[in-house]
């Protein structure tokens, strides 16, 4: 499968606004600044696809990219700190949980975690709600560059165990947008799902 065959298609403020179904979609959600744009240029290996920064709440819409004829990926706004008032965090929430809910070509759900840190609060929301919700997802922990392997492991196995409690069995993925490491796997997961 070509992940480089890509391009920019729209930011939808909420679920009305975005393309017509026809395609499978692949969502990426989690914490502002978790590095869902910087993953995103790395899969299709292009360095200024989906905008990047250090300022989270940069992405503020769902930003659809289309992969050749085969795919969407939707690169959805983050939660937690990001700089914006209350009343709008509270509409991309809802908006958000809308598509997720709805919409009907969305295959899987990424939800990226920060794998330096254990798990948020916010996050192990994220898990209750997609698993009481029966969307299909996979937890990806991203910046694995960052820490050593043994770190990395204890990170797996904490998540694995965090999600083992809430009885939600889904794959428990490590990554890293700037080394590269476990991409193909994620891209791998992708071309999975297409054929489904």
């Amino acid at each position: 499968m070509d992940f480089q065959s890509v391009r920019f298609i729209t930011s939808a403020p909420s679920i009305n606004h975005c393309p017509e179904e026809s395609l499978p979609e692949f969502c990426f959600a989690g914490r502002s600044n978790v590095g869902k744009s910087s993953l995103i240029n790395r899969l299709t290996n292009k360095k200024r696809l989906a905008r990047t920064s250090n300022t989270p709440g940069k992405t503020q819409q769902m930003n659809y990219y289309k992969i050749g004829d085969l795919c969407f990926f939707v690169d959805l706004p983050g939660f937690g700190f990001a700089k914006v008032p209350q009343k709008e965090r509270d509409r991309w929430g809802k908006d958000i949980q809308e598509y997720l809910l709805k919409r009907k070509t969305l295959k899987l759900i990424f939800h990226l975690v920060d794998s330096r840190h254990q798990p948020t609060k916010l996050d192990e929301d994220f898990f209750y709600w997609m698993g009481s919700n029966e969307k299909p997802f996979t937890v990806l922990l991203t910046k694995s560059d960052k820490i050593s392997v043994n770190k990395l492991n204890s990170s797996i196995s904490y998540t694995k165990k965090l999600l083992n409690e809430m009885n939600i069995e889904v794959p428990v993925l490590a990554c890293s947008a700037e080394s590269g490491a476990g991409i193909s796997d994620v891209q791998s997961l992708i071309s999975d799902f297409i054929t489904i």
